[in-house]
């Protein structure tokens, strides 16, 4: 008779779809999931990056819509006299209100079982909820900046035609940002697919870029930044009205997102913000998995940005 080891070895759990169950009922491991979706971000995020706090339900801002000077001008102190005082200017106080926003899904025991490889499945789940969030909050930030930014300088002629100027618009617009003296600084393009398509193929772009060079976007079909602006592209869908549009703006001064982030019981969060949970429904054999991020999009500079018309 064969020698028992003792201790005995522990007990041990294998096997796929095992595995995969285990996964959606721990909120730690969705969240390491979460994480490794590394190509699942926001526009949102990257237009208004500042982050406010929010306090019962709502955040309290200030819009600035004044110069960045005193309210008096600068004199002379002569020796040993007090310096003159003066106010800073303040903007108009804003108050708003924040919402969850949320959207659900179902992942059946056959969808985990017959797909190949058998995780896909969880995160084509996770894809799906997290993207329809990412999709909602995106026109939302877009369409707050399209209602507050309302200064626009127009472009010399369509993008569209054989006459544009992109970087001349792009230049004219970073001169209407910066030279308010408000402290701003252009550093951020906006634009729908369409026209950013018409940017990357511009002939006088292209005359001035490195020819033996890989960044070039005939190689990598992509341009991260053009005069110094770092480009943001997103389908037109997320325009408002959906029509083709293109914003110049100093996205450190514009605003912020201002989120809930308290975690409730049982839910996974995400570095971008949204926040996932699932639940077994025994009886239907199949789990429910769904997200949301409680969020708000806060406008606080304005005159921070500026709408380019005329681009098509």
């Amino acid at each position: 008779m064969p020698l028992l080891a003792y201790p005995p070895a522990p007990a041990s759990l294998s096997g796929d779809l095992l595995t995969i169950n285990r996964m959606l009922q721990n909120p730690a491991v969705i969240q390491r999931r979460l994480k490794m979706l590394t190509d699942i971000g926001f526009i949102a995020d990257e237009l208004l990056p500042a982050k406010y706090r929010t306090s019962g339900g709502s955040v309290a801002y200030e819009i600035n819509d004044q110069p960045l000077f005193t309210n008096r001008s600068i004199t002379a102190v002569a020796p040993g006299s007090e310096y003159p005082r003066a106010l800073p200017q303040s903007g108009t106080a804003a108050l708003a209100a924040v919402s969850k926003w949320g959207q659900a899904t179902e992942l059946t025991d056959e969808r985990i079982k017959r797909s190949l490889p058998m995780g896909s499945a969880v995160d084509w789940a996770l894809r799906i909820v997290v993207n329809t969030i990412i999709q909602k909050i995106d026109r939302l930030a877009i369409a707050a900046v399209a209602s507050a930014v309302t200064e626009t300088v127009a472009a010399a002629a369509v993008w569209t035609g054989s006459s544009a100027d992109i970087l001349l618009d792009l230049e004219k617009s970073k001169a209407a940002v910066d030279g308010q003296e408000m402290g701003y600084k252009a550093d951020t393009l906006l634009i729908d697919n369409t026209l950013y398509a018409y940017l990357a193929a511009d002939d006088k772009i292209a005359t001035l870029r490195r020819r033996e060079s890989t960044d070039n976007p005939v190689y990598g079909g992509v341009i991260e930044t053009i005069a110094g602006l770092k480009v943001l592209k997103t389908p037109v869908a997320n325009m408002p009205g959906a029509a083709s549009a293109a914003w110049v703006v100093d996205s450190r001064a514009l605003g912020g997102l201002a989120d809930e982030n308290e975690l409730d019981p049982g839910y996974a969060s995400s570095e971008n913000g949204v926040q996932v949970q699932t639940r077994r429904v025994a009886e239907r054999d199949a789990w429910h998995m769904w997200a949301r991020r409680i969020t708000v999009p806060v406008v606080t500079d304005p005159l921070a940005g500026r709408k380019i018309t005329g681009t098509s």
